[in-house]
């Protein structure tokens, strides 16, 4: 298995393919690169509401050396294109800490990337829901 690809790495890969059904083969590609989430937290409380397919993100929250919460972030889905929108999103938000990911434009980063005019509009509502997930998790983290 491959290393999930970084937001430089993929902005750097979706310059060089023009095809949009390359961008989708990319995409099915990055989702392959996801490491396995456990049987065990394919769960209700993992779940994400408002997907058309099945997806799962989990939230680990770990400080790092200075005791600030950092969310390391996992996920999968039913869906091959789904998938790579969860490893895009991953390297756009996992490891960082609740207020870099509460100010993360992350919908100008899809958009830089393209994929808000590419994507289909219930997988960008399930994109939406995924976002409004981690967002909270960031919220809670910081309340915490």
């Amino acid at each position: 298995m491959t290393a999930v690809a970084t937001l430089d790495q993929i902005r750097a890969d979706f310059e060089l393919l023009e095809d949009w059904e390359d961008r989708y083969r990319y995409l099915i590609e990055l989702g392959r690169t996801l490491p396995e989430i456990a049987d065990s937290e394919r769960n209700e409380a993992n779940k994400v509401r408002g997907c058309a397919s099945q997806v799962w993100l989990v939230s680990d929250v770990i400080p790092d050396a200075t005791g600030t919460p950092r969310i390391h972030l996992r996920g999968d889905s039913d869906a091959h294109i789904v998938r790579g929108l969860i490893a895009v999103l991953l390297a756009i938000l996992s490891g960082r800490s609740a207020e870099e990911i509460l100010a993360t434009d992350t919908r100008a980063i899809f958009a830089e990337l393209g994929l808000n005019e590419h994507l289909t509009p219930q997988r960008s509502n399930g994109l939406a829901s995924m976002v409004a997930r981690v967002r909270r998790d960031a919220e809670q983290a910081m309340a915490a």
